[in-house]
């Protein structure tokens, strides 16, 4: 049985498929990603789904790209709670962006991948292997135009008054935003990234609102100029994205990549399916 394993922070798509290539089932946990959760949460997330627990001991093979797996430490955490889980499995542990390649970018094609989903990352492929030009340093830092950056940019807008006040009601109503539940969240919970990116939704929702077409146009511009305009041949290649927030914001990107002469190249929301025929041609 192999496992084919796609995580972010919010939720984590598993599908398992046979030495044909036959699906046997697919599931979702939420997020693993081991930089920001600890051993025990990891471990928990993943035992008390039944579909994973019952067939643990089957699994012979599992490839698993995650999102806080681009460095050895998160690696090894994350390696160690399915060593204790499947103990039958050659495990191979790699972060997201080479699911996002997988998923997205055809076979010896030179192309850039971004993921924009709750965090965001870009991705140099030259049909082969993988070039990254910025180093992430998580959600508070960096994560330009994902989820919780537009989450972030949010509250901010609310809190400072140049929310709309026609929206700021509505934002009142689908939120709890008073600030000891927004401090609690960010600040002593764990997941404040996936947190964050919740409220994304909101301004997905009315983003046809000058105010919000503002803040989306800002953090895609941001991105564009600090990861996608890194590669020196951005202008010659196709720009492929992954996640929800590419999904959902596919029209401003082609229009914000417009502006800088770049060309759109594939969208794709859920990569798990694509990142599953990978596998499976790889059988074949």
């Amino acid at each position: 049985m192999i496992l084919v394993v796609d995580s972010g922070s919010t939720k984590t798509d598993w599908i398992s498929v046979d030495a044909n290539g036959k699906v046997l089932f697919s599931t979702q946990t939420l997020g693993l990603n081991p930089q920001v959760l600890s051993s025990a949460i990891l471990k928990e997330r993943i035992i008390n789904n039944y579909d994973l627990y019952q067939n643990r001991n089957k699994v012979t093979h599992l490839y698993f790209y995650g999102a806080g797996c681009g460095i050895e430490s998160p690696q090894l955490r994350i390696l160690k709670v399915f060593d204790e889980i499947f103990t039958h499995a050659d495990k191979t542990i790699k972060e997201d962006t080479y699911a996002a390649v997988y998923a997205a970018a055809k076979p010896n094609e030179k192309s850039i991948v971004c993921i924009l989903g709750t965090g965001s990352n870009c991705t140099y492929f030259d049909g082969s292997a993988i070039e990254q030009r910025i180093t992430s340093l998580g959600y508070i830092l960096m994560d330009e135009a994902s989820g919780n950056f537009y989450g972030k940019q949010l509250i901010r807008s609310y809190y400072f008054n140049t929310m709309p006040k026609s929206l700021a009601k509505e934002f009142e109503k689908e939120y709890d935003l008073h600030p000891n539940t927004i401090k609690e969240n960010i600040y002593r919970r764990e997941n404040p990234n996936t947190y964050l990116a919740t409220f994304s939704k909101f301004l997905i929702k009315h983003k046809d609102n000058k105010r919000f077409q503002k803040i989306i146009k800002n953090g895609l511009k941001r991105f564009i100029d600090h990861q996608i305009l890194q590669f020196d041949n951005a202008t010659e290649v196709p720009i492929h994205f992954i996640g929800s927030i590419s999904f959902f914001l596919k029209d401003e990107i082609k229009t914000a990549l417009e502006k800088k002469g770049l060309t759109m190249g594939r969208i794709v929301q859920r990569p798990i399916d694509e990142l599953v025929k990978y596998h499976i041609n790889l059988l074949e």
